[in-house]
């Protein structure tokens, strides 16, 4: 049924309150990586955003730079470290948190196959396969295969025994290209497992393999992990 139309004087009214209520509204605000001091210098960025240092959880976002504006290209529930998040040049390992900061990818890897559609590194996962984690290692925060007899294996990540976790990952680019020690190593992009992890960020299988497709070295992506505000707010990176 074609709804009852007003005397004329209320339709005026009402498209006055409504031309108001049009003017008045606030701009749209700038999407995340458009408000960030840095995005890497890439048209390609993930962001990692949990409400504040004390959070596991939070959301894991990922975008595109088009015609001179980012635009979201795809998101998933994200969790962080069992103890929430710390400023990266600040973190202690085996400490349980998460890192924030704005980090290159160097790799990807997995036990699994890539992902059809995958062009970034990617590296498979073989029994001899080991992340070292030892800082009194040469080898500190670096993958080696085997594990060299410097780098103990207490000390130290067999990756093939996470079948879940390191069913797909990306490196995080922290403390990776000038390793100090004792700040920690093997922070990854990888898998959901249980619960919050011991320091990196992870996501639903589903959303890993979604990034693996979508990200292309050419594009230089990055990953920024910060809180909503505070000292580690992720606008800050």
């Amino acid at each position: 049924m074609r709804p009852l139309l007003a005397a004329a004087g209320t339709s005026v009214c009402a498209s006055l309150l409504v031309l108001g209520a049009v003017s008045a509204a606030p701009a749209a605000s700038p999407p995340l990586p458009a408000r960030m001091a840095d995005t890497g210098g890439g048209t390609q960025l993930i962001t990692a955003v949990a409400a504040g240092t004390s959070s596991t959880t939070g959301t894991l976002t990922w975008w595109n730079r088009r015609h001179g504006h980012w635009v979201k290209a795809g998101s998933a529930p994200a969790r962080f470290g069992a103890k929430g998040l710390v400023e990266g040049t600040a973190r202690r390992q085996n400490t349980f948190t998460t890192p924030t900061g704005l980090y290159d990818l160097p790799f990807a890897f997995g036990i699994r196959a890539a992902p059809t559609g995958t062009t970034y590194k990617y590296r498979p996962v073989h029994a001899r396969s080991w992340w070292c984690e030892d800082n009194g290692s040469k080898s500190y925060n670096r993958w080696t295969e085997p594990r060299p007899a410097d780098c103990r294996a207490s000390e130290s990540e067999h990756l093939a025994s996470y079948e879940t976790q390191y069913a797909y990952a990306m490196v995080i680019g922290f403390n990776y290209h000038r390793p100090v020690r004792q700040r920690g190593a093997g922070i990854f992009l990888h898998v959901d497992g249980r619960g919050a992890t011991a320091g990196c960020v992870s996501v639903p299988a589903s959303a890993v393999q979604a990034v693996l497709r979508w990200a292309s070295a050419g594009k230089k992506p990055h990953i920024a992990i910060g809180t909503t505000g505070g000292s580690t707010a992720i606008t800050r990176y």
